[in-house]
């Protein structure tokens, strides 16, 4: 059946795109019964350049930071969604969402905001968003936020 979904990822990343995003997630996973897959991406080319130093503190910290992120989202639960799971990975959020995450949970939809916390990166070599919708082998549904009405 098309629309049927039955694994959807969420990129988590802070933003109001992602609470909006998540929202939206939580409404289809209601009709689908499916799984949630909430995943943050901790950026680790931040620590390729600085490598020479001892990030394990750093590491740590940023790890915490990104499971406190999560737990804060898991209003999914309380909402009617049965089944959600926590993901902090390591990695590109571009390539790690539509490579390996999004084969290891399987999922049939993925779901993201228009936009995310770093308008630099966008504006330099493109955002996550365009990333994923050109290279997701599932849907990809890009969730834009509310605009106020004059």
């Amino acid at each position: 059946m098309i629309g049927n979904y039955k694994n959807i990822l969420i990129g988590i990343d802070g933003s109001k795109e992602a609470e909006y995003a998540l929202k939206k997630g939580v409404e289809i996973a209601k009709r689908n019964q499916a799984k949630l897959h909430l995943v943050n991406i901790i950026d680790s080319r931040a620590y390729a350049v600085l490598d020479s130093y001892n990030l394990t503190d750093e590491q740590r910290n940023a790890e915490q930071f990104a499971k406190s992120l999560l737990e804060g989202y898991k209003e999914a639960e309380t909402a009617g969604v049965s089944d959600v799971n926590l993901m902090v990975e390591y990695g590109s959020p571009k390539t790690a969402i539509t490579g390996d995450i999004a084969k290891q949970v399987e999922a049939d939809l993925i779901i993201c905001g228009a936009t995310g916390l770093n308008a630099v990166e966008r504006f330099l070599v493109g955002s996550v968003t365009n990333a994923i919708v050109r290279t997701a082998n599932c849907d990809v549904l890009v969730v834009h936020p509310p605009y106020l009405e004059d």
